[in-house]
């Protein structure tokens, strides 16, 4: 389960990345508590280095490979911000690193990886087209593929998330997650249940993403088509490995349409002046949306992103 990773693995990782990455905030929101009808917390990923909770695992990944592994350099598939995690990570080791990332990913996120010196190919149609290059490249250039969503490392990575709520709000309830690939709920999922096994943890993505919903209710993987998405940091497929996470960590899973995606998007620029992107807003519009009404408090949003480009962000200002 979760890829063998365990709670003292995240508290290793945390460890490691003291000094290096941001602890970012946990702010109480007034508007989401009157909404929801309990306090509720947002914790800032979007505050990040990076401006998301990816470097997270991907340093901590990268800080536990051996020297002369490490030096062959790196390799990753990302709809953005992963790719940006890895390429920090890299340029504090000073080693190679290549990123695949779609020819629709954002260019806040492409141009974030070039300014970190790392090599970035956009030249596949979606999301798992870049993932099946990147291995290919990997395996013929004998560098490590880092993978976005699983391995024990990296979930340890991303479980810092839950570990820093839960230090500050021991008194956590529920704990609200965006679910793409399974790196961040795999990893917060490992902490929770055995740190806190009554904490209640829910997964929100946009019905465009929603590839987990979907292999939860059928008990096997779905492949889900690639279409556009404000949430583009949850798009993609997830395979058996992110299922079991799945399976076994989470309580609940909603998805949220479009639309809220944008209103949310529009609600926290205006009401807690955050720049948040898709993926890091759909917690929030499932919050919103009333969808998590039922979940007792007090209850924690990771906001696990701020990369969206300047102008698709003020259109939805503007229509919002």
């Amino acid at each position: 389960m979760f890829n063998d990773t365990k709670a003292e693995d995240v508290l290793d990782a945390a460890a490691r990345l003291a000094g290096v990455a941001n602890r970012t905030p946990l702010r109480r929101s007034e508007g989401l508590g009157r909404v929801a009808g309990h306090d509720v917390y947002l914790k800032l990923e979007c505050e990040q280095i990076t401006g998301s909770f990816k470097l997270r695992g991907a340093f901590n990944l990268i800080s536990t490979l051996p020297a002369e592994v490490r030096q062959r350099g790196v390799v990753a598939s990302s709809a953005g911000n992963h790719g940006l995690g890895v390429a920090w990570a890299s340029h504090h080791f000073g080693i190679p690193a290549t990123i695949f990332v779609p020819s629709t990913a954002p260019r806040v996120k492409r141009e974030g990886i070039l300014a970190l010196g790392a090599s970035v190919d956009a030249e596949s149609p979606d999301y798992d087209a870049a993932m099946e290059r990147a291995i290919e490249f990997a395996a013929a250039n004998g560098a490590t593929f880092v993978h976005p969503c699983t391995g024990r490392a990296l979930l340890a990575g991303q479980g810092t998330v839950a570990a820093e709520v839960l230090e500050e709000l021991p008194e956590l309830r529920t704990l609200v997650l965006p679910v793409g690939g399974g790196g961040l709920l795999g990893g917060c999922g490992t902490l929770l249940r055995s740190a806190a096994p009554a904490v209640r943890i829910v997964g929100a993505q946009s019905v465009n993403t929603a590839a987990m919903t979907h292999s939860l209710a059928a008990k096997e993987v779905v492949h889900i088509p690639s279409v556009p998405t404000l949430a583009d940091g949850l798009a993609g497929d997830i395979d058996e490995v992110a299922l079991d996470i799945g399976v076994h960590a989470l309580d609940a899973i909603h998805t949220v349409s479009e639309d809220a995606i944008g209103h949310a998007i529009a609600w926290l620029a205006r009401e807690e002046n955050l720049v948040v992107e898709g993926a890091g807003a759909v917690g929030v519009a499932a919050l919103l949306e009333r969808k998590l009404a039922p979940d007792k408090g007090p209850l924690a949003v990771v906001v696990s992103g701020g990369n969206i480009d300047r102008d698709r962000h003020e259109k939805l200002l503007e229509r919002w």
